[in-house]
């Protein structure tokens, strides 16, 4: 009977053994960015097909909104159409559920696959980072198919953000709302939007009035604060908060005072610094808190105010501390604003300078946070000790100032990926996750007005990082791929849904497209195309007016004559650059335009005509420069209506020789 039970005993163990090798080794972690926390791999795939229902509980509206952006997502993707009803899954459906989990914390979520999928979650944030995660996943594999296995995923950091200089370069609202995709897509759940800054003044005769200084919001109070060349209104920017919320991303507006703040010593007298500059604020006239006071009502007050979340930060950095009166002055003005925000039900934020100034003046500290840029402003140390909590985005780490020369023109994402998570702060480290660090952001500061740098060039710096640092701050030390691993795969897993703002065709050097001839006004099925790219073509030139285009898209017009001199050029975000090349009439010649993100070129019959790099443009007597950016994402959406007759087009989603 022993023996019997033994044997019985080993016959059982094996097949326990041969099950987990049988299902737990066919299936290896999928990757998504960020990395997937915890994986059990099961035998066999889950394949969506269009019979595939996508289900939530009945009468669970939030759940009903998750699964109808899935459904539509998919749609854009994958040009599937499926069906969304409330019920339980059945074999070959997706259901998305609610399910109490306290170690999953408020975003995380589990996925079970198998001839079903199951997403359960303790709060609707988690499905929607589920139905993500789902998404990426599909689109890696040629028939969108799921592998079988569960998985539970959960985010190391509250806080995973981004924040975008507005108020230095405007930025339109179409590519903020396709940012929050973006954001979403990787699980990025905080965009902080600076909304007003000024430029160097060495760049403008030196003359504080001369110098560019924008506010990018409608304002009613002060009528003609908001910047002449691009604000969002009221109502656009509310409904784009709100937009934000149902993809999981709160933005948190900005208005830097008492530095930065020429926008608003231009617009009024009596509150410009006369010691420190009219970009600060003079911190000892009353004037200047009645203008403050006033704006941020504006903004703040109300049912249904502009600033829609619960946070909103006052700026209060880069201020003198020469003396002990400014400085205590300063900490006053710190404490002030905290607490007029808070008047309005808002949680404070600040980039915050109370280690530089360090006084007597209590500034409060419950329930505020400091977005941690530079340890000499504010120590973390200190301000931890005091209870603050932090923001880690220290600035030598992870602060792109695009074309400016100094900290990073691009983010090194591999020494990132390797070496950074929130709890680094610049030379000082924490504990992994420690309570008083909320998460972390990077930074785009469009420090140099004017330097040619486009929205498109903004967004090539800052997506790589955007999906390195998802990572970083979801997983933080997780058993994450090697760099070498990420930095190919990353390039298989899209911008989101239904998102190109690289202007990507195809992962493969390849030709992407061509046409025996291009005839005026056509549509040739694509927008643009981003770096790298070779764009081809015979032309045989006829006469053309002032302005005529080859090709225009919403970003960029590429033109055969431009609107100013008839040469050959292109005009993107306001800025237009020319050829040193003229159509005449003649014999055809063989136009080819190659394009990178620092620079373009034109040849005619394979010969040299111009190369637009980047150029070094000097101001007063050679003292002071800045480089000038000229780069093209190439327009495609739809030709011109030109003379000429263009034969033997080809695109190149790779620079020829």
């Amino acid at each position: 009977m022993l023996q019997s039970f033994k044997r019985i005993t080993l016959f059982i163990s094996i097949i326990l053994i041969t099950n987990v090798f049988v299902f737990g080794s066919n299936n290896p972690k999928p990757f998504v960015i960020p990395e997937l926390k915890e994986w059990k791999s099961y035998k066999g795939v889950f394949s969506i097909q269009p019979s595939t229902k996508v289900l939530y509980p009945a009468n669970n509206v939030e759940l009903k909104q998750v699964a109808e952006a899935f459904a539509n997502d998919y749609n854009v993707m994958f040009g599937t159409h499926l069906t969304v009803s409330s019920g339980k899954a059945a074999a070959g459906d997706i259901e998305f559920a609610i399910k109490s989990d306290k170690k999953l914390g408020e975003e995380g979520y589990t996925i079970n696959i198998t001839n079903r999928i199951v997403v359960t979650a303790p709060q609707t944030i988690g499905a929607y980072w589920a139905s993500r995660t789902l998404l990426q996943i599909a689109e890696q594999d040629n028939q969108q198919r799921i592998p079988q296995g569960s998985l539970r995923d959960y985010p190391d950091y509250s806080v995973r953000g981004f924040m975008l200089d507005c108020g230095r370069k405007y930025i339109p609202m179409k590519y903020l709302n396709d940012l929050v995709k973006i954001m979403s897509y990787y699980k990025m759940n905080t965009l902080q939007i600076h909304l007003n800054d000024n430029g160097f003044k060495q760049y403008f005769q030196h003359d504080w009035q001369k110098t560019y200084a924008a506010f990018r919001l409608e304002c009613d109070t002060y009528p003609g604060l908001a910047a002449y060349d691009g604000y969002y209104t009221k109502d656009e920017f509310r409904d784009f908060q709100k937009n934000a919320l149902n993809y999981g991303v709160e933005i948190i507006p900005e208005i830097d005072v008492p530095a930065h703040s020429l926008c608003f010593s231009q617009y009024t007298d009596g509150i410009a610094s006369d010691k420190y500059g009219e970009d600060h604020l003079d911190l000892f006239a009353p004037k200047t808190y009645s203008f403050i006071d006033a704006l941020l009502k504006e903004y703040l007050e109300g049912d249904d105010p502009v600033f829609v979340g619960p946070r909103f930060n006052i700026g209060t950095d880069e201020y003198s501390n020469e003396n002990k009166e400014v400085v205590e002055k300063f900490r006053y003005f710190t404490d002030y604003y905290i607490k007029q925000v808070e008047s309005y039900g808002k949680q404070a934020c600040m980039w915050g300078a109370l280690s530089h100034a360090k006084g007597d003046t209590p500034v409060k500290v419950e329930n505020v946070i400091i977005n941690n840029w530079y340890n000499g402003f504010s120590d973390p140390k200190a301000m931890i000790d005091l209870g603050y909590k932090l923001i880690s985005m220290n600035d030598w780490q992870v602060y792109i100032v695009p074309g400016a020369g100094y900290y990073h023109d691009y983010l090194n994402i591999e020494k990132l990926y390797n070496n950074w998570t929130p709890n680094i702060i610049g030379g000082d480290k924490f504990q992994e996750k420690h309570p008083s660090i909320l998460g972390g952001m990077f930074a785009v500061w469009n420090d140099i007005v004017g330097n040619g740098i486009t929205v498109k060039d903004i967004h090539h710096r800052l997506y790589p990082v955007m999906q390195t640092l998802s990572t970083k701050m979801w997983a933080a030390h997780g058993t994450n791929p090697s760099f070498d691993i990420f930095d190919k795969k990353r390039h298989d897993i899209s911008e989101a849904p239904g998102v190109n703002q690289l202007g990507r065709i195809g992962n493969e050097p390849a030709k992407v497209y061509e046409s025996s001839v291009l005839k005026p006004k056509t549509n040739i099925g694509l927008d643009e195309i981003g770096y790298d790219y070779t764009v081809s073509f015979t032309l045989n030139p006829k006469a053309e007016v002032k302005g005529t285009a080859l090709f225009t898209s919403p970003n960029a017009t590429f033109y055969l004559a431009d609107p100013i001199n008839g040469f050959m050029g292109y005009e993107r975000d306001g800025y237009l650059n020319t050829f040193r090349y003229t159509l005449r009439d003649g014999e055809p010649v063989k136009v080819q335009v190659t394009g990178d993100n620092k620079s373009i070129t034109l040849k005619v019959n394979d010969k040299l005509v111009d190369n637009m790099n980047i150029q070094k443009i000097y101001f007063n007597g050679g003292k002071d420069s800045l480089s000038y950016y000229r780069t093209l994402v190439f327009p495609l959406e739809e030709s011109g209506s030109f003379n000429s007759k263009i034969s033997d087009l080809e695109i190149y989603n790779y620079c020829k020789e």
